[in-house]
């Protein structure tokens, strides 16, 4: 029988978990949640009520991601799982020789140097076209709508709406960033809490990608507008770049954890950084969550997988080794050797051969979706294509500028990716999509709740809820102000840095639904750091 919603809430914030069996979406904003279920009213699968809601915040959570962004999904789709890479390559122009020409030093963080090709359109598309029964103008819809006739601005949306847009005011004076400023701040300033706030440019913008199946993004109007901007601001995107483009079907990787599997997608994103910690933490024995031990090893095992993640995960293309060698019993092995009684410094180990938005769905008849995507760093690069909406993503700012690395820049190259996706399976059964946003802060949110799931038998809101932490570098780790303060001190005793932060948001923005496989009753949990929102039927 299906556990997970035995225990109270312990750690609860605001709310208990939902439940429901005709459908649910689960993300960080009411009104996305709603145009998903929305769509599953109408018909749709959850499939349809991904994309609906994935389009959706584009529009009611800008200040996260954008149509110039990337996606990652695992869906559960007829009892089988299938992943997609929805993450662009940078232009094939591009390269470190040509920048250190250009002057620079290091990839900045704005602007077109970090800009690589969208994969979100793209992602909805070919989704759509696989899986989905509803067509894509009707998905879309809802967007659509909410773009023309606008939406009030929640209270964190506007709290990181106003942060954006004091620090671009300050940093981006090019005209190039003009129209960011023009679709953003119409006013000369943030849309402040409750207040309207519309785009006809992107209702025009999505209409045309409902209409076209996104062929207009990549190889058609929309595509010469972006490579018109890129040419005339000193960009490197081509019309070639954005035509020779589409996202990839990938299979999704896992590893064993206690009686279930825990699913992350293949590079290029960071998804076997968190399998990696899983691997390494099956083979200790956690009866009690908040003990000293407990938050020790989950640390050191997360050291020990991001060290190995920031030395090997690249582009698959351009990976010295397979990902499942860092997978392995074996290997998991050797590196659950290394966690000692103290506070350990990260290293990579030896092969064995040599600023984003969260959504979960699940439809009446089992079919799941676990959907991220991403500007990176908020609003991306600060350029919005004129007269189009479009904000473009920044992710080229995590290659490496050590053309010695294994994530070196290079023209056609995908970086390492940090939006992942999970998925959580039981035997045959599939038990549901989860996922934690927040750049680095991902592969240990996914390992927190796991944990609170598996080992302590947390629901989906508890586990959400329950106080976190963040290794930052070497020793140093970050936890919530409600972070039990005497661990604290152990963490301390035990060699740890262990800081308390006073802003909840650092740490990750989650969504879990979990299917019980006897009932089909859904049982989900949404973020309490934010204005998330389940919506069921």
């Amino acid at each position: 029988m299906f556990s997970f919603n035995q225990h109270i809430n312990p750690y609860s914030i605001t709310r208990n978990a939902t439940y429901a069996n005709n459908g649910m979406v689960a993300t960080s904003q009411p009104l996305a949640s709603q145009a998903g279920l929305d769509i599953l009213k109408q018909g749709g699968n959850a499939v349809d009520a991904a994309i609906a809601t994935a389009a959706c915040l584009t529009v009611v959570e800008p200040t996260s991601n954008g149509i110039g962004g990337d996606a990652f999904a695992i869906v559960y789709m007829n009892k089988k799982l299938y992943g997609i890479n929805g993450s662009g390559p940078s232009p094939k122009s591009i390269s470190i020789d040509a920048l250190k020409r250009s002057g620079y030093d290091e990839i900045p963080k704005y602007g077109w140097i970090p800009v690589m090709i969208p994969g979100a359109p793209g992602t909805w598309a070919e989704v759509s076209k696989r899986f989905g029964k509803l067509p894509l103008i009707k998905v879309l819809q809802p967007a659509i709508t909410y773009a023309v006739e606008g939406f009030p601005l929640s209270p964190t949306l506007a709290k990181y709406w106003k942060r954006a847009y004091n620090k671009f005011s300050r940093s981006l004076t090019d005209p190039a960033f003009k129209s960011w400023f023009e679709t953003f701040a119409p006013k000369g300033r943030a849309p402040k809490v409750g207040e309207i706030w519309s785009s006809s440019d992107h209702a025009d913008t999505l209409r045309e990608i409902a209409e076209t199946g996104a062929e207009s993004f990549y190889r058609g109007k929309l595509a010469e507008k972006i490579a018109t901007f890129s040419s005339k601001t000193g960009g490197y995107l081509t019309l070639e770049d954005l035509s020779d483009y589409k996202p990839e079907w990938v299979e999704p990787l896992s590893v064993s954890y206690r009686d279930y599997n825990v699913w992350e997608l293949p590079p290029n994103g960071q998804g076997i950084i968190p399998l990696q910690a899983m691997n390494i933490l099956k083979g200790f024995d956690f009866t009690e969550r908040d003990t000293v031990n407990t938050y020790h090893k989950q640390i050191e095992a997360i050291k020990l997988a991001f060290a190995d993640g920031f030395q090997y995960i690249t582009d698959k293309y351009h990976m010295k080794i397979e990902p499942t060698e860092l997978l392995s019993e074996a290997y998991g092995e050797r590196r659950r050797q290394m966690i000692k009684e103290e506070a350990s410094l990260p290293e990579a180990g030896e092969s064995v051969s040599s600023g984003t938005v969260y959504l979960a769905t699940a439809d009446g008849e089992g079919n799941m979706v676990s959907f991220i995507q991403s500007n990176y760093m908020g609003f991306g690069s600060g350029l919005v294509v004129p007269e189009t909406g479009i904000a473009l993503q920044n992710r080229g700012h995590n290659f490496s500028f050590d053309p010695n690395h294994v994530n070196a820049l290079k023209g056609g190259k995908r970086t390492l990716h940090t939006i992942i996706p999970g998925f959580l399976t039981k035997g045959d059964e599939a038990i549901g999509p989860f996922g934690v946003m927040g750049g680095f802060m991902m592969p240990q949110g996914h390992v927190q709740v796991l944990m609170n799931t598996i080992d302590f038998k947390l629901n989906p809101q508890a586990a959400l809820d329950a106080p976190r932490w963040q290794w930052l570098r070497d020793k140093v780790v970050e936890v919530e102000s409600r972070f039990p303060h005497h661990l604290a001190a152990g963490l301390e005793e035990k060699g740890h840095d262990v800081r308390i932060a006073m802003e909840a948001n650092s740490f990750g923005r989650g969504q879990i639904i979990w299917r019980d496989p006897d009932t089909g009753v859904l049982c989900g949990g949404t973020e309490s750091r934010t204005d998330g929102s389940i919506a069921s039927w």
